[in-house]
Formats: C-alpha cells, structure tokens, sequence
C-alpha cells in the first residue's frame, strides 16, 4: 500500500501527515491544530478514495459492505459534583424529584451506585442491535484535572466486559503519550486486572505525537491504536476511512501496529454542532461515505454520557446511530475484532 502511495505526493503528504512532524501551532494540550480549511477537507477521504481508485479491494465478516469501530473512553467512574449538580438540576425542570435526589445522593448508597457505573447498561443497548464496542481504562496514577479510579477497583467490571465479548483497552494517561515507560507501567497494571494481554490502546485528551507515539504503542506491546482523530472536529484526519500501518518519514520505514483512526468523538461534534439535528446531519454524512467506500467509521462515546441528564441528545444520537446503520447492514463491533479480521485478511 505504501508503495502505492508513493506514486502520488499529495496523497502521500496528506496519508502521512508530514505537516504534524514538525507542528508550530499546538494547542493547550500539546495537540496539532488544523486550519479551518484542513477541518473542511477532513470531511473527503482522498486518501482511501485514491486507494479504491487503484484497485484496493475490501471485504468483511458476512459480506458486510462496511463496519462501524463503537467506541468508549472511561474517563470517570464517579461524576464530579459539577456533573451531579448538573443533572440533578436538569431532573428538576422536568418535574423528575426521585431522579433528581439520585444524582446528589448517590454517594451514601456506594460507589456501585454511581451513575457512571453503567458499563453493563451500554453492552446492553449495544447487545438489541447486534453490536459489540471497546472501553478504554485509565490505569495512570496522575491526571491535570481530578483523580479518576482506581483501576484494580474494577476487576469485576472488566471481567464482565471481556467475558461478555466486548473488549478492556488502555486508556493512556495524560502524561504518557511520549513516555514509553509510563505506558508500559500502565499496561502492566491494567493487564494484572484484567488477566489478559491488551490489544488496543487509545490516548486520554487524544494527546498524540505523529509519528513518536505510533513508534512507542508498538515498541511496548499494543497491536492498534485508535487515538488518531481530530479533538475539535470530526473528520478523517488522514483522509483514511480504513485501518493503515503508518509509516515514519524520519526512519523511512512501515511502524508495525495497525491504526483504527477516529472519526467521530461525541465532545467535538457537539461542539461543533449547533442542534442535534445538525450534528445528526454531520453524523449521517459520514456514515454514509464511509458505506459508499466500504470503509470502517470509528465513534467514541464517553461512558459518563449515558449517566447524565443532561446529555440525553447525545445519548439520543448514539441510538440513533445504532439503528441507522444496523438498518443499513454495518459490522459493528470492537476495535480489537477489527484489528483481529484486518490482519488475517492483509
């Protein structure tokens, strides 16, 4: 493939991102910031459009003509109290006084009452449409805005999780995206919980360095990422709708682990949006361009959505999502079965 898109220097420059080696305009998070013009090209695949045009040929399980990557980042397990106060006031307006109580209390009852303890409740939903998705755990010890869990507190729900099918990955700690002996401490830990080797790895914030932090995920271990998106819009970053090995300019030289790129992060399209009818619309096109390239559309759905009152438009589109493209006949599934079919068919 790569030699493929060597014969194009603009495809080329575009599927490597050359312009992120070297980046002058980060953001307060350390992120590569697009211009206005790069985020509306984001929304055209060029790069797997070029790759079909040349003769790229695609299958999936069951003849499906594309998978849907379903996605959660576990950022909390316990909402902080502006999200309690938040969704305890939403309750209120509509008149839901028990809901209402639940959301400020719910800390007396145990933390196993917490709202965001709703993994099951997401495999259920997920489970109606035939779907199966990935959850990414935080096992780092520090974090710039609140301690999150302790991951060896949720042995049980991941034992849940990966007994049920669906996949535990790494949520890599805010500052260990370039530090490969934070990850690899992290992974350990994780792994220790879990009883089983990890797969799959996503970064907290989406804090990526192109191409140092592929070079780390597969010099410690990890067989795909899925961190590869743009956190202030939605879009292909790459002009990839497919899972790619990158390749380092620096090196010369293919990086062995598969990347599932983003396309899709709840935070950024409604920030983006204006209406859920206008962040349906946008969600809708993309799907719907991935399908007529027979690609693979990656969504991330943070966990603590499902727990909050005031969230329900995104929890709304996410159903919405669920139904549009069971209808159409999608694979959806988790980031390490992706990974697993795209290997076995490479």
């Amino acid at each position: 493939m790569h030699e493929l898109l060597k014969q194009n220097q603009k495809i080329w420059d575009l599927f490597t991102r050359k312009e992120e080696y070297y980046p002058t305009n980060l953001d307060g998070h350390g992120r590569f910031l697009y211009d206005e013009s790069a985020l509306e090209q984001a929304f055209e695949p060029k790069v797997s459009i070029y790759l079909l045009d040349q003769g790229m040929e695609i299958e999936y399980p069951e003849n499906k003509t594309f998978a849907v990557c379903l996605t959660h980042d576990v950022d909390d397990i316990y909402p902080p109290l502006s999200h309690s106060l938040l969704s305890s006031v939403n309750c209120l307006k509509n008149l839901n006084f028990h809901d209402s109580v639940t959301h400020i209390l719910w800390k007396f009852r145990g933390k196993e009452h917490s709202p965001y303890f709703n993994l099951s409740e997401i495999m259920d939903l997920e489970a109606k449409f035939g779907a199966k998705s990935s959850f990414y755990f935080i096992a780092a010890e520090d974090d710039p805005i609140r301690f999150r869990y302790y991951i060896e507190d949720m042995e049980h729900n991941l034992g849940e999780i990966s007994d049920k099918g669906w996949e535990v990955g790494l949520h890599g700690g805010y500052y260990s995206y370039n530090n490969p002996e934070a990850i690899k401490k992290e992974k350990k830990r994780l792994e220790a919980v879990l009883g089983k080797k990890l797969l799959g790895f996503r970064n907290h914030y989406l804090r990526f360095r192109t191409p140092d932090s592929w070079e780390i995920l597969a010099d410690v271990g990890f067989r795909y990422d899925s961190t590869y998106g743009l956190q202030n819009s939605v879009g292909f970053r790459n002009g990839m709708c497919h899972p790619f090995r990158p390749y380092n300019l620096k090196k010369n030289r293919e990086i062995k682990i598969l990347e599932i790129p983003l396309v899709i992060m709840d935070v950024a399209l409604f920030t983006v949006s204006k209406s859920y009818e206008e962040a349906w619309e946008c969600t809708k096109n993309l799907i719907d361009t991935t399908e007529k390239l027979n690609g693979v559309i990656t969504l991330l759905w943070h966990n603590f959505v499902f727990g909050c009152s005031f969230r329900k438009d995104w929890v709304r589109l996410y159903v919405k999502v669920l139904q549009y493209c069971y209808g159409k006949g999608a694979w959806m599934t988790s980031g390490d079965e992706i990974y697993r079919w795209w290997e076995n068919r490479s």
